[in-house]
């Protein structure tokens, strides 16, 4: 067991291979590894590790602070092994060297997300997890769904794209804030490092910049729809949000639904997003979208010392 090797290419195909396989309703590739690997904040102290078994990467665990959180001492601890070798004692190592990392760096309260499944349910809660909130991945079959037709766009509005936005994306980051300020859960974040969101989010190889659509209201951006794609057919929406001031107008489920349409027509064939569970706007958003239920995870939490 070891930390991941960012510049040896087995190694973060490896990483993505496992995190595919464990979780094949968020996209993964080595590139995407690699990057958040070495752009993540130096505040956040992140580390992947690996669990090896006869050179093979078996087991993955993300691991950092949430120093992006109001509340200090919050910690993240993502752990996933290869289907086809749980029951090892890959994870439990996995679990105890990330604990041990957070506790040196003052964590107190440590969060993991764990598939709702009876597995991986007795093995956080072996390890002194107790379960949290709740939230759920949807996928929408592009290939032989039906999208709802695209309405007339509300007098006062337009839709752009990310890449208009490509020679001053601070407008976006300052929507990107408000939003995730709002969004429900037990981590509260507050964005405030512009250049920090340049490095993680903007620079994301994974984010599609002509795929993310942007609802414009008197030249600012008000809503958006944050899009991922692995470049080939897989499709993931990573965020959607309204500002405050323009809330309860559709401008949200309008953007998605705009990049849906250009998805579709950019080829790709499956679209996945998640919600937490008390979400509601979002969650009839989806529905009405045509996302159908694919997995439960839970977000379980441990508290240190």
């Amino acid at each position: 067991m070891r930390d991941l090797r960012p510049d040896v290419p087995a190694d973060t195909e490896g990483f993505a291979r496992v995190r595919r396989l464990a979780l094949p309703y968020i996209l993964f590739t080595p590139e995407s590894v690699r990057h958040v690997l070495t752009r993540s904040h130096p505040a956040a102290r992140f580390r992947s590790l690996v669990a090896e078994e006869d050179g093979e990467v078996i087991g993955t665990a993300q691991v950092a602070l949430a120093h992006e959180s109001t509340e200090p001492g919050q910690a993240y601890l993502n752990v996933h092994v290869h289907p086809e070798h749980t029951g090892r004692g890959a994870g439990h190592l996995l679990v105890a060297t990330a604990e041990e990392y957070l506790a040196s760096l003052g964590a107190t309260r440590l969060y993991s997300w764990v598939l709702d499944e009876p597995a991986s349910v007795r093995f956080a809660e072996r390890h002194g997890y107790r379960a949290g909130r709740p939230a759920r991945f949807l996928r929408l079959d592009l290939a032989h769904g039906t999208l709802p037709p695209l309405p007339e766009t509300p007098a006062g509005v337009e839709l752009r794209t990310a890449a208009d936005f490509a020679a001053d994306p601070r407008p976006l980051f300052e929507l990107d804030a408000e939003t995730v300020a709002d969004e429900p859960g037990e981590v509260t974040l507050a964005y405030a490092d512009y250049e920090a969101w340049l490095a993680e989010t903007w620079e994301h190889p994974l984010l599609d910049l002509d795929l993310t659509v942007v609802a414009v209201v008197d030249g600012r951006p008000v809503a958006f729809t944050v899009a991922y794609s692995d470049g080939t057919t897989r499709y993931f929406t990573a965020m959607t949000g309204t500002s405050r001031a323009h809330r309860g107008r559709g401008l949200a489920k309008l953007a998605k639904l705009h990049s849906l349409h250009r998805a579709r027509a950019a080829g790709h064939t499956e679209a996945f997003t998640g919600n937490d569970a008390g979400n509601g706007p979002m969650i009839a958003i989806n529905k009405w979208l045509g996302y159908e239920f694919c997995a439960t995870e839970v977000r379980y939490v441990r508290e240190l010392g």
